[in-house]
């Protein structure tokens, strides 16, 4: 009996029941092409859906009429006249009945019109996600307001929303629960008050990096029912304001005042005597100290579980404090703390015996012996950052990887002491996701080794000039970790073409750093190009050594290309146009001194690409002989200009 036969017996339901537990597209596109049954369950059962190439949103979206989720952020041709065709005929309409959520970050191509029109088609939309659409201002905010029933918005850096445009959101929204305004520069203390006055169901917060004072504070303090702020990067905010929160917002338990450089001790003080459900504090780069007088206050905040104090001045006491009074904690932050030492660890350890996460970055006085402690007291730890630890040894890694074994995160940025055996030792960690090991010139292809073959699950790897790595370590990475997405080969220059080749079998590689690579050459990249079919982001940068054919080839393969570092590399203007003109989903190119494109290269490039592009980076010199009707395109069109 055929194994389509078999498989026929099953009802709808049961195969329906076996989608549902697939975990990764992957897995997904692989169910779909079996049979005609199984694509049928595929697009009944499918409920969020990335389109990943314009050319197919139309008949994708025809097929999928199930969808709650739509992620349309890598469809940077995506504009106006695209959402009124997909809304002109009532039979095209079904996808739009059950969406509830809607994320359109850098969709800058849209405007107000094809939002309105948009957010109209959609009754039940609750989440919207608008970030990053810098060009964005009152009118769109104004489209936003249309979606009556919308429950959480993300519009950080719309650089062009005021007050005006938050009112109209406030007014049209007033079912808000999580609001995100980060980076939204015209927003003042005038358009924060209206929001708190009109959607009194906000329970999260974000009006980081805003210029406002503690007149917002005041009226922030009025939401009864929040429970996340976030005001990170706040330069005009004071003891005062942050006093307001004292005995209101009785919910909160998420508080982020962190590079507020205003704040002083004795706000936190405050806010940590009125809220005793404090889950998290962060208050990073705030603080030039800590009094015990504030750290007393954390015996009433028995349920805290993360405090970041990066940048503060400590000493040993302030880790005893914490240690008997934080006995829920499982995440601190004391990157670039002044004070950090063996003892103070130590002493934290002892009765933090749940940490998970722990930032040590910059602490330069911690030895083998704290992190010693750290392992053997705290074995649930998942995520460690030891960047720039230079006494950290081979010893630390040896606990670790016989303590830590569910770690998954370990940060050696930049630790001289970590080697070959250091390595052998951390490879017993085999749950490691993420490693770090840029500057660690001490390792080599045999240390490199042993992490390939005992930590397969590793899909980030930061190899960042880290000389001693060169093609045999490349040939046992790509044969032990191949869900590797991210890595960084940045100045190794021990790689060469072979070590590409091998790369090119790295199926899932979505991100490659490999600025200043001067033994690679257009052989290399085209391995590369043609085996890596998911690569989206790309930094070659420095590798002077690659030429149009390299180029050629990344063209024809990288279709999935978003972001692109071609700076000081040897393309002429045949590559450089076939690049701009064939990635149909690039959207950020860096293309400074390239010396052998012409200025006439430049304008086909730029014309070829003017639809998409969104970020250019460019020499200064081309700002005066570009056309200003290229020029003024680009811009019109949503492109954000940075000239060296």
């Amino acid at each position: 009996m055929s194994p389509i036969s078999l498989l026929s017996v099953l009802t709808e339901d049961l195969l329906v029941r076996v989608y549902t537990r697939l975990g990764s597209d992957s897995d997904r596109k692989t169910w779909r092409i079996v049979c005609k049954d199984f694509l049928r369950v595929d697009l009944v059962s499918r409920r969020s859906l990335r389109i990943l190439r314009f050319e197919f949103l139309q008949c994708l979206l025809f097929k999928y009429t199930n969808l709650d989720s739509l992620d349309l952020s890598v469809c940077p041709r995506i504009e106006d006249g695209a959402i009124s065709l997909l809304l002109s005929r009532p039979e095209w309409l079904n996808w739009t009945r059950c969406l509830t959520r809607l994320t359109l970050s850098r969709a800058t191509g849209l405007g107000h019109s094809g939002l309105e029109l948009l957010f109209r088609a959609c009754p039940r939309l609750e989440a919207v996600d608008v970030s990053y659409c810098w060009g964005y201002g009152d009118m769109e905010a104004s489209a936003i307001s249309c979606a009556k029933g919308l429950r959480e918005l993300r519009m950080d850096k719309c650089l062009g929303v005021t007050d005006v445009g938050l009112a109209r959101i406030a007014v049209g929204c007033g079912k808000l629960e999580r609001l995100s305004l980060k980076w939204c520069m015209e927003i003042s203390d005038l358009g924060v008050d209206l929001l708190c006055k009109k959607c009194l169901d906000l329970k999260s917060l974000d009006v980081s990096y805003l210029k406002l004072t503690s007149e917002s504070l005041r009226s922030i303090a009025s939401l009864p029912k929040l429970e996340v702020l976030a005001m990170s990067g706040c330069p005009f905010v004071d003891d005062v304001g942050l006093q307001f929160l004292e005995n209101r917002c009785p919910l909160l338990q998420v508080i982020d005042v962190s590079r507020c450089e205003f704040l002083t001790s004795s706000s936190l003080q405050s806010v940590a005597r009125g809220h005793n459900g404090l889950l998290q504090l962060n208050a990073g780069y705030c603080l030039l100290g800590l009094p015990a007088t504030v750290l007393h206050c954390l015996k009433d905040l028995k349920n805290l579980n993360t405090i970041r104090i990066d940048g503060a001045r400590v000493s040993d006491s302030i880790f005893e404090i914490i240690s008997s009074n934080c006995k829920s904690l499982v995440e601190i932050g004391l990157s670039k703390c002044v004070g950090v030492t063996d003892m103070g660890i130590m002493q934290l350890v002892s009765g933090c015996v749940d940490l998970k996460i722990v930032n040590l970055t910059c602490c330069r006085s911690i030895t083998d012996a704290a992190i010693s402690a750290l392992a053997k007291s705290c074995w649930k730890l998942v995520c460690l950052k030891l960047e720039s630890c230079d006494k950290v040894t081979e010893k630390s890694l040896n606990q670790l990887g016989s303590c830590c074994l569910g770690l998954e995160e370990i940060d050696l940025t930049d630790c001289s002491g970590v080697d070959d055996k250091g390595l052998k030792y951390l490879s017993g960690c085999s749950e490691l996701l993420c490693l770090k090991l840029g500057l660690c010139t001490n390792i080599s292809d045999k240390g490199l080794a042993y992490i390939a073959f005992n930590c397969t699950r590793i899909s980030e790897l930061d190899l960042y000039r880290c000389t001693g790595i060169g093609d045999d370590g490349l040939a046992a990475l790509t044969n032990g970790c191949k869900k590797l997405m991210k890595l960084n080969l940045s100045y190794c220059n021990g790689v060469t073409d072979r070590g590409m080749q091998y790369i090119g079998h790295l199926k899932e590689l979505s991100d490659l750093e490999m600025r200043g690579l001067i033994n690679i050459t257009s052989v290399g990249l085209t391995a590369v190009a043609a085996g890596c079919k998911r690569l989206a982001e790309l930094d070659l940068k420095h590798c002077e050594k690659i030429d149009d054919s390299g180029f050629w080839a990344l063209a024809y393969y990288s279709r999935n290309m978003r972001q692109i570092n071609m700076s000081y590399c040897a393309v002429s203007d045949v590559g450089l146009c076939m690049v701009m003109g064939n990635l149909t989903r690039l959207q950020d190119a860096k293309l400074v001194h390239l010396s052998k494109v012409t200025v006439k290269g430049f304008e086909l490039a730029l014309r070829a690409c003017s639809v998409r592009i969104r970020k250019l980076k460019l020499n200064s010199r081309l700002r005066l002989v570009l056309s200003s009707e290229t020029l003024e395109t680009l811009h019109a069109r949503g492109c954000m200009f940075s000239w060296d």
